[in-house]
């Protein structure tokens, strides 16, 4: 039996991030394409349910549409609700049956193995863009940062629209991995530095 990836860590991680983020700051920008902290916040709060909801093969609206983008009703709650949804996304992801068969997740019918290689990758990438918008440190372990590596290195090869991420940006081979990851994702490490 294949050893997946324990999306713990990263879950947990990101759920720090968001319990971080002051009210003051939901209007700042983010290194995620035009979305501000808000959205970016929406966005992750729609992709934990949706993710959850593709590890249990629970096909209905929450996999078989993409997030609505348009809807940015966090509600007051969202600081216990994010986080709780992420543990839940994670939970989810560490029963190996998740990993096995066909699944869904915005719309697109896709093998357990890569959903939940996109969750995770959701979850670090927009844990990171969080982190960086509202002044948080974000580091994640060596070992989830190189599953992530990889998935983008093989997602580049084509499988994943370049849509989906933007274009590379050209980042030092000497550089950490996690680094390494975030150019393949389209996003500049020093995003934070270069403001």
């Amino acid at each position: 039996m294949a050893d997946h990836p324990h999306l713990e860590a990263a879950a947990g991680l990101t759920a720090s991030i968001v319990t971080g983020v002051g009210d003051e700051q939901l209007d700042s920008p983010t290194p995620c394409t035009d979305r501000n902290v808000e959205q970016l916040l929406a966005h992750i709060d729609g992709l934990s349910q949706a993710f959850t909801a593709a590890a249990a093969k629970d096909f209905g609206p929450l996999t078989d549409t993409s997030p609505d983008e348009s809807d940015v009703s966090l509600g007051d709650d969202w600081r216990r609700r994010v986080p709780a949804q992420l543990a839940a996304l994670a939970e989810a992801w560490s029963d190996p049956s998740a990993w096995e068969g066909m699944t869904r997740a915005g719309g697109v019918d896709l093998p357990g193995e890569v959903g939940g290689l996109v969750a995770l990758d959701e979850v670090v990438l927009h844990g990171w863009d969080l982190a960086v918008a509202t002044g948080q440190p974000y580091e994640p372990d060596d070992a989830t940062a190189a599953v992530v590596h990889g998935f983008l290195v093989e997602s580049r090869k084509g499988e994943v629209p370049e849509s989906l991420f933007g274009p590379v940006v050209e980042v030092s081979p000497d550089a950490r991995v996690f680094d390494q990851a975030l150019g393949l994702a389209g996003r500049d490490p020093n995003w934070a530095q270069s403001r």
